[in-house]
């Protein structure tokens, strides 16, 4: 299982940035896609995820209502779009992938991850 992301960058508080992330090597459709991310000095933590199958999604409360998290099978990629982005949203940037369709962002149950992009939020 290979994931490839891409997007990130500097944007200006309030402003939106799209990544991506491409999946393969999956031979089931019972899978999620988590994103995750990491301020220096800090842990690392969830922020969406999407279930392969159906579609549900999770958030966690600093993304509620600022991030979408969606799917493109045809195209193999989950998205996250940003929007009003905040300068605590800077990171680098995660997705990951996990067996099953439960949702939730406990970390030793994603397997593969991909390479990690940087979101800078500032003026």
């Amino acid at each position: 299982v290979q994931l490839v992301q891409s997007g990130g960058g500097l944007v200006q508080p309030g402003g939106s940035l799209r990544l991506s992330c491409v999946v393969s090597g999956f031979t089931t459709e019972n899978y999620a896609i988590g994103w995750f991310r990491q301020a220096p000095g800090k842990e690392r933590e969830g922020v969406s995820c999407i279930s392969n199958n159906d579609g549900k999604t999770l958030y966690t409360d600093s993304a509620k209502g600022r991030f979408t998290i969606s799917r493109d099978n045809a195209k193999s990629t989950v998205y996250l779009q940003m929007n009003s982005l905040k300068a605590e949203d800077t990171a680098v940037y995660y997705c990951a992938a996990k067996r099953g369709i439960l949702l939730r962002f406990w970390l030793p149950e994603y397997e593969y991850w991909g390479q990690g992009t940087q979101v800078n939020v500032s003026s």
